[in-house]
Order: structure tokens, then sequence, then C-alpha cells
């Protein structure tokens, strides 16, 4: 669940999410955190190296806004 009495994300991390969701609505229920980094390190201008895609989803996890289960990342509904 996302934490929504704590302040707002940057935009560049909802903009990644952002990123990530789109896979999510293509029908993907889950992805590994190497193919989240992957994905954010392709198609989001923002990300430009490897630590700022583990950065936003550590972000995305701490805030609710996925969870992760045996290794692989979920987007919370």
């Amino acid at each position: 669940m996302r934490h929504i009495d704590e302040p707002n994300l940057p935009s560049w991390i909802r903009d990644a999410y952002e990123t990530l969701e789109a896979e999510y609505a293509s029908g993907i229920d889950e992805l590994s955190r190497t193919d989240a980094e992957e994905i954010l390190l392709a198609e989001d201008g923002n990300i430009e190296e490897e630590a700022d895609a583990v950065y936003v989803i550590d972000r995305l996890l701490d805030r609710g806004w996925l969870y992760e289960v045996n290794d692989r990342l979920r987007k919370t509904e």
C-alpha cells in the first residue's frame, strides 16, 4: 500500500514508476529486480546508471509502490 501520509516522491522517481507500470500493464504480474533495472535503464531518460535504477526501486519498495516476493517485484494495487 502506498504511504499517503508521507511526502511525495520526487518527480523523476514517479516517472520511473510509470515506466515500470507500463510493463505491468502489458500483462506482466511481476519482474525480477534485474529486469526492472534493465527496463529503467533502457526506457527512462532520467536513469543513466545502474545505481540510479537501484535507488529508484529501493525507494518504490520503501514507500510501498512496489513489493517484493521471492526476489520478484510486484506492483501494489
